[in-house]
């Protein structure tokens, strides 16, 4: 005999686990009205779709952030799916926004995946969302800093990022929010041309150089002109050597030229900065400190955070979709 299931039961089912109102019903048929087995039927219906799923690119999905109440700690994850449409609706942002309260506990990205959601662990809940969805749900980011004081930015639930400041200056939520959006929008990977390895930026030389020198090709071909080919890309490079044979370059240019020696002196500071321009892109890309700031590019963003006196950046995490 048959067990009826009321609108009630299914209502409950769907509450408790966000799948849809027939997969709801027929699970509490298929238990016989028993509401554990009916759960545990949706979770196998999840696990063989996110089998079959495991293979897909969650590139769309929800950036979001959480900051604790005295702002010494926060997290941001990315809450991954297949589609734009997914990410965009309603129940997939407030899964993203309990996602985050259970990460907000968490120091590392495998105690937030073992830590308890609802009476399962996250990884199967992201199992079992995948079969209520029937999209490749997924953690793709998990950054968790810890500060004086951390603020956060997210842009348009794409792009999120947390900074720490060294103390809890005055207007420290405005300049953690300023610098938040620094490096969502700029997207820097490291906070100073300082740490980055010097293999990297050897490597980087010569794949930029490389790069400049095949579009010149181009742009002799069109009668176009040439771009600068830099000697360098980071101050990692610039020695006390390599900046004193610039200097002596730049000199005998203005000898060249006819310059009168006494007018040097006022010459010779810009073609030195534009020389550090054009061989420190590597910093001005990925290099938070480096950069210039978005709100005032006359200033650099370590230029900008000496107006609040004595603060720095002690660290920063910058989380994206894709």
């Amino acid at each position: 005999m048959s067990v009826k299931i009321s609108a009630a039961d299914v209502k409950k089912l769907r509450e408790t686990t966000g799948a849809g109102m027939m997969d709801c019903k027929n699970a509490l048929v298929e238990a016989e009205g028993d509401f554990d087995k009916a759960i545990e039927i949706l979770r196998k219906k999840g696990q063989k779709i996110a089998a079959k799923r495991a293979d897909r690119e969650s590139t769309e999905g929800v950036a979001i952030t959480k900051i604790s109440e005295d702002n010494t700690y926060g997290v941001a994850i990315v809450l991954a799916c297949e589609t734009d449409f997914v990410a965009k609706n309603d129940s997939f942002k407030q899964l993203a926004s309990e996602f985050v309260d259970v990460a907000f506990n968490c120091k590392t990205k495998e105690e937030f995946l073992a830590a308890d959601f609802g009476g399962i662990p996250v990884a199967e809940k992201l199992i079992e969302q995948t079969g209520v969805i029937g999209e490749k749900i997924d953690i793709t980011s998990f950054e968790r800093i810890e500060a004086p004081y951390v603020g956060s930015y997210t842009h348009v639930g794409k792009i999120a990022a947390i900074v720490g400041l060294s103390a809890a200056i005055d207007k420290a939520d405005v300049l953690t929010k300023d610098l938040a959006m620094q490096a969502a929008s700029m997207g820097a990977t490291t906070l100073s041309y300082k740490d980055f390895d010097p293999a990297y930026v050897a490597a980087e030389t010569e794949a930029r150089i490389a790069a400049i020198v095949k579009d010149n090709e181009e742009l002799v071909r069109l009668g176009k002109t040439l771009k600068n080919v830099p000697q360098f890309v980071s101050r990692l490079q610039l020695t006390e050597e390599a900046l004193a044979a610039a200097e002596q370059e730049a000199k005998d240019q203005l000898k060249a030229e006819g310059k009168p020696e006494q007018i040097w002196d006022r010459i010779l500071p810009g073609k030195i900065e534009r020389f550090i321009s054009d061989n420190t892109t590597l910093d001005q890309e990925q290099a938070l400190l480096d950069q210039k700031f978005i709100k005032d590019e006359k200033k650099t963003v370590a230029e900008y955070i000496k107006t609040y006196g004595d603060v720095e950046i002690k660290t920063f995490a910058r989380v994206t979709l894709g």
